[in-house]
Order: structure tokens, then sequence, then C-alpha cells
């Protein structure tokens, strides 16, 4: 009878370790299948989030010049049309984020900063000079600058950058979808993202 007892008894705990084992294992297959279903999806979101649009500059670009004292003066003037194509941008590809499995939580440790590209084209009229102040490299250079200038005050003033974010905001609402649909928690910046406004708020 003894033997029969104890032997009931190693099959039960041969039983119970064995289910232990197979439990342990199926969580942690499905911690890594989680694991790489985050990870590919932020890999599909890693591509540039744009916004663009389009400005247009006229400028007026004037130079004086004193030659011997203030007695000889000579003058250069252009009036630039300029058309600019803009465009904001994130590369999430540069993402920073940590995957905390055992815990559950995707940590957004960095979002990377806006990329601004400025694509003008320049149209001279009115180019008028003095032989002694002739237009040179540098008028140009100096009239590239003071419009990409100008042109980035426009940008600030506009819809433009805020088109932008909300883009960002709606490639990582995806990722706040998927986690929270996986029983994760979505982090950034060691706070819990509970909602796509709460993400406006930490973007702002």
């Amino acid at each position: 009878m003894k033997k029969v007892l104890a032997g009931a008894v190693i099959a039960l705990a041969s039983v119970l370790i064995y289910k232990s084992c197979t439990d342990d294992r199926e969580q942690k297959s499905i911690l890594e299948e989680n694991s790489m279903l985050i990870q590919q999806e932020l890999r599909n979101v890693a591509k540039l989030v744009v916004s663009e649009g389009h400005f247009a500059e006229v400028y007026n670009y004037k130079d004086s010049k004193e030659l011997f004292g203030p007695l000889v003066t000579a003058h250069k003037k252009a009036l630039v049309v300029v058309n600019a194509n803009v465009s904001i941008a994130y590369d999430m590809s540069k993402i920073n984020y940590e995957l905390d499995e055992a815990n559950k939580l995707l940590k957004i440790t960095q979002i990377p900063e806006p990329e601004i590209k400025i694509s003008p084209d320049f149209e001279y009229y009115d180019v008028t000079v003095d032989y002694l102040n002739p237009f040179n490299a540098g008028d140009y250079n100096a009239i590239k600058r003071n419009v990409n200038a100008s042109l980035m005050k426009k940008i600030e003033a506009s819809s433009l950058r805020s088109n932008a974010e909300n883009r960002l905001v709606s490639e990582l609402s995806r990722i706040l979808v998927l986690t929270n649909t996986m029983g994760w928690t979505l982090v950034y910046e060691n706070t819990p993202v509970e909602n796509t406004e709460q993400l406006k708020t930490f973007l702002d």
C-alpha cells in the first residue's frame, strides 16, 4: 500500500513539475513573440513622418561700399524672388527604446528632433551694380542666409510644424494601441502613456 501511495505521489509531482516547466516555456515563448511583434511594429514606423509646404519670399538686397572715405560710395542692389519647398520630418529609425519583457514595458527614451529642410529657388530681378562694387559669392551667400532666416520665421509661424507633430503622434499611437492590446505598457521618459492626448502633451 505504501509503495502504491509513494508511486502516486511521485507521479503527481512529476506531472506538476512537467506542467510548470511547460507553462514557463509557453510564457517565455509568448513574451518573445510579443517582443518581436513590438520591434517589428517599431521598424514599420521607422520612416520619415513628413509635413511639406511651399513658401514665397520677395527680398530686397542692398549693399553700399565707401571708397576713399565717404566722398565716393558704390551701390549695388537686387530684387530676389524666392520660391521654397519646405519639409519637416522625424526620422523614426533614430528613436531610442528599451524592452522590459519581465514587466511588459516598452520604454521610449528619446524621440529624434524634427529635421527641417528648405529647398529654395532664387530668381534675381532689377540687379543694379556699380563697377567698383560688383556682385560676388559673398553677396549670394548673404542673400541665402537672410532668406533662410526669414523663411524659418515663416515656418515657425505656420501650421507646418504642428502638422508634422500630429503625424508623429499618429505613428506613436499605433505603438500605444499595440502595447495596450498585448497587455504591455508604453512608457515615455519614465511616465506611463495612457492615451493619445497624453502623447501630445509629452511632445509640446
